[in-house]
């Protein structure tokens, strides 16, 4: 799917960029025209430029689509419409409940660590726990130096990073590898990011090799061992529910749990 506009021969056409939403979210032309209660084809036309929608109908298909907010505005731009979705700073005065809901999100998590990253894995803000925890892997600021950045996927993917201290890291790392692939197919900015971790050695395929005869845990956690001692973590992303705006559409808040009571007293430990 071509997430880019060349600004050299203006915006991409809103027919090819309604299929490869529609491919992106592998539904069939019949499949978005009963989800978005439109004729096939009546969709069939506005895809291949034969019939121009308006802007309701832009926005119907997108909804149906459940598309990020800055895919909406793409697709209106494409049409000729001007966008509906603002971004905003997240320092904006208009953005105070959201950052008071971070805020708090992340404070009632403590002594366990939380973060807040945006779509393409960018730490935005995080708890006093996220840097009490690399404390023990040799301090955040010193490992960010390292790995060029404190994005999380580089921070985690790196031979530098996260990666020497992750015990099963083939399987952390093929099952990030997948999803970041598919969500970077409507995020510009994660599949800048992707390319370049994609070029880090020693990185697993996308297949996920599963012992079959070890029994299969709920969550896939993430097994750190340092010191000889192993941490295992699992991990939970929370969205708005009703965003308007591009930045508010894009934050996830990702809280680290303890897998296992001997994990959580490790942790409340190095913590404390």
């Amino acid at each position: 799917m071509s997430t880019q506009t060349d600004s050299a021969t203006g915006p991409e056409p809103f027919g090819r960029l309604l299929r490869d939403c529609r491919r992106g979210r592998r539904l069939s032309q019949l499949d978005l025209a009963l989800n978005a209660e439109v004729s096939q084809r009546h969709l069939s036309f506005l895809e291949s430029g034969r019939a121009k929608p308006s802007r309701e109908m832009v926005v119907q298909l997108a909804e149906a689509l459940d598309l990020p907010l800055e895919t909406r505005n793409r697709l209106l731009a494409a049409a000729g419409f001007a966008g509906l979705y603002p971004r905003r700073r997240l320092d904006a005065e208009a953005m105070a409940p959201v950052r008071m809901a971070l805020e708090r999100m992340l404070a009632v998590h403590e002594p366990f660590p939380a973060m807040v990253v945006d779509r393409a894995w960018n730490l935005v803000m995080y708890n006093r726990g996220l840097p009490k925890l690399f404390e023990v892997l040799g301090g955040m600021e010193a490992m960010a130096a390292r790995v060029g950045g404190s994005n999380m996927l580089r921070v985690t993917l790196h031979p530098e990073g996260l990666r020497p201290y992750i015990a099963n890291f083939d399987e952390i790392a093929a099952h990030l590898l997948t999803r970041s692939a598919h969500e970077a197919l409507e995020f510009p900015a994660l599949d800048e990011i992707l390319k370049e971790v994609l070029r880090y050695p020693g990185l697993p395929s996308r297949g996920r090799n599963v012992d079959w005869s070890t029994p299969m845990l709920p969550v896939l956690p993430t097994r750190l061992s340092v010191g000889g001692v192993e941490l295992s973590l699992i991990t939970t992303l929370t969205s708005f529910g009703t965003p308007q705006d591009i930045t508010t559409d894009e934050l996830r808040i990702e809280n680290l749990f303890p897998a296992d009571a001997a994990s959580e007293a490790l942790l409340r430990k190095l913590l404390a």
